[in-house]
């Protein structure tokens, strides 16, 4: 049977969260008859204005949710008034008491938040939205590093799969990740190629957003920042930082995810990796050094940390030396002979 999407629209929402996704299911649905079907929903029919001002045909929110298997949220800067409407949150919440398995796009997941369906769960967000996600939805473990993160079914609990992801174009990375999920590796590869886009982008699972693009030139924390950035091997720890902000580590952590988006353990380790990346493209040739001057102690824990916010190991950004020419070496020409 084919899984049958249902994108849920709102005024003001950003087409590139609608079209990538939709062009993902499209290229699977042509390469298998029958894999996939869709149809575009939203609380105000017949008809809703994107964000740039084009109206998109739609029907109203199927009352008969076991017609669904997939409710996809879309982004867009309407969200915030989408999060208001109670008929639209009070249908999401009834899918997921369904079973129906629930996802969004970019900033979809603060309307996926406000209906109560990430709570206690693990989710990312667009990163210019994460300080607003973690202010308004403390519940939710957001991970504001993240492409996109799928939460499975929990069935004795009610609580059914969920994928967010995070900036527009990482709504493709998910629906590929999706496909894989469904029908296999091959098919995602399959349709990546056609889109023309990596199936696992370099970079792994992270936005390649750094901490300081979330950071106000002005914030509180501006010259913590800076501070670590200059010795990346002093203390780290919550109690530390705190006393150097002059605050209880509680405050101190609570104020700082509430401005940053993200906890000071993981700003610490981006800093870390962002650091030991430019040493290695740099050309520094000890991984060992790397790891000991960006303060992670030793290679295995700079690895692991690579790969959770890169995707790759840190053997994988050393620079390259040029490589030599193939064949035997040129022979030199013989001097000419001096007149006796």
């Amino acid at each position: 049977m084919a899984c049958r999407i249902a994108f849920v629209l709102f005024p003001g929402f950003q087409q590139l969260d609608l079209a990538g996704p939709m062009a993902v299911f499209e290229l699977a649905q042509r390469a298998s008859p029958g894999s996939y079907d869709w149809r575009l929903v939203a609380s105000a029919p017949p008809a809703v204005r994107s964000s740039a001002g084009v109206p998109w045909p739609v029907v109203g929110l199927p009352r008969r949710l076991d017609a669904i298997d997939l409710v996809m949220v879309i982004g867009g800067d309407g969200v915030d008034a989408a999060c208001r409407d109670a008929r639209l949150v009070a249908w999401l919440q009834r899918a997921a008491q369904a079973g129906v398995r629930v996802a969004s796009i970019c900033s979809g997941s603060l309307l996926l938040a406000a209906a109560g369906l990430l709570d206690e769960r693990t989710a990312t967000t667009h990163w210019s939205r994460s300080r607003q996600f973690a202010n308004e939805h403390p519940a939710v473990r957001l991970q504001p590093d993240r492409i996109y993160v799928r939460e499975p079914a929990v069935r004795r609990r009610g609580l059914p799969e969920v994928w967010t992801s995070a900036g527009m174009t990482a709504g493709i990375d998910l629906c590929l990740a999706l496909l894989a999920h469904d029908h296999g590796e091959d098919m995602a590869l399959k349709a990546a190629r056609e889109l023309v886009v990596e199936r696992r982008r370099p970079g792994g699972q992270s936005q390649f957003s750094p901490l300081l693009e979330m950071q106000r030139p002005d914030g509180r924390f501006s010259a913590l920042l800076d501070t670590l950035r200059r010795d990346l091997r002093q203390d780290c720890r919550v109690e530390a930082l705190a006393a150097l902000a002059c605050m209880s580590p509680r405050h101190f952590a609570r104020c700082f995810l509430e401005e940053t988006g993200a906890t000071p353990a993981q700003a610490v380790e981006r800093l870390r990796v962002q650091a030991a990346q430019a040493l290695l493209e740099g050309g520094n040739p000890s991984v060992l050094r790397v790891a000991l001057d960006c303060g992670f102690g030793n290679t295995e824990r700079m690895r692991r940390s690579f790969m959770r916010l890169l995707g790759r190991p840190p053997a994988a950004f050393r620079a390259r030396s040029p490589t030599p020419p193939s064949g035997p070496p040129a022979r030199r020409p013989r001097a000419p002979a001096t007149p006796g």
